[in-house]
């Protein structure tokens, strides 16, 4: 036994350098981004490059935040993303427990039906989709960024795998102690999919925060823009301040980073969890 461990031990040194060369590798892109961020417009395009900058300044972030409205930016995408993803849980809860555990007319064609609307893009039904967000009056406004996506059978799907893997017996001891199907569902079912929920809630914010065709369309005011559409005017600014740019960057992607190290234990064990049927 203890000769194939030692077997093993230059196989595993090797596969543990080259997974630290491939992290470091797709890490380096938000390295060059972060520090060029500190560096004055000039040496970010200087060659060789300084990969360490020589005089940092924080002038950068201080003129994203003075001449754009930065932090009312910030506030729209965390708003939206952090709102429209609590209501795709909830939704998304409720519709896969009842396609997991509960038995109606009609279960299979209408999971197929939700399942198959993962197939159409969204960018196919913008211009109907708007339409009906101009006729509610919700154009231009946060309400209009929200309800849109909260209309998605994602979360239905990856849930419903996990309710699966709930053996029907836990259900039917809390049904003979007389519990109510709410009751089971949010105090039986819900605390086993939580890994679940957690891995839900950062695909599902990511994917919201980053929604930047849908977020264009609707916010129209400056005032009404989330923080990747404008950030994005400052990418298409002629201003040649390529580190201001950095910076504006930088503050789009620090928000993300932020929720995956404090999701990163529910990620991990949401995917491979859901990834697992008895």
């Amino acid at each position: 036994m203890f000769k194939r461990i030692k077997k093993k031990e230059p196989v595993d040194i090797i596969a543990n350098i080259i997974v630290i060369f491939f992290a470091i590798l797709n890490l380096f892109p938000l390295y060059w981004l972060f520090t060029s961020s500190f560096k004055n417009s000039v040496d970010v395009l200087k060659m060789p490059p300084d990969w360490i900058p020589k005089n940092p300044t924080f002038d950068n972030y201080i003129e994203v935040f003075k001449n754009q409205p930065a932090l009312r930016w910030t506030y729209n995408s965390i708003f939206v993303s952090l709102v429209s993803t609590i209501l795709v849980i909830i939704v998304s809860s409720l519709a896969a427990y009842a396609f997991s555990k509960l038995k109606f007319k009609g279960k299979n064609v209408l999971y197929i039906l939700f399942i198959s609307s993962l197939m159409i893009p969204k960018e196919v039904m913008i211009v109907p989709l708007f339409r009906i967000t101009e006729n509610l009056n919700l154009a231009n406004k946060l309400g209009g960024m929200i309800w849109p996506n909260v209309a998605t059978a994602f979360g239905v799907f990856m849930l419903k795998g996990f309710f699966d893997t709930i053996p029907d017996s836990l259900r039917e001891a809390a049904i003979i102690d007389g519990a109510s199907e709410f009751d089971i569902f949010r105090k039986v079912m819900l605390p086993i999919v939580k890994p679940g929920i957690g891995a839900l809630f950062i695909l599902n914010f990511v994917q919201i925060w980053n929604d930047y065709l849908w977020q264009l369309v609707v916010g129209r005011d400056k005032e009404m823009k989330t923080l990747m559409v404008g950030i994005a005017t400052l990418m298409q600014d002629l201003n040649p301040n390529f580190a201001y740019k950095m910076a504006g960057a930088t503050v789009a992607a620090i928000p993300m980073l932020i929720i995956f190290i404090f999701f990163q234990r529910y990620f991990t064990r949401g995917i491979s969890i859901g990834g697992v049927k008895e």
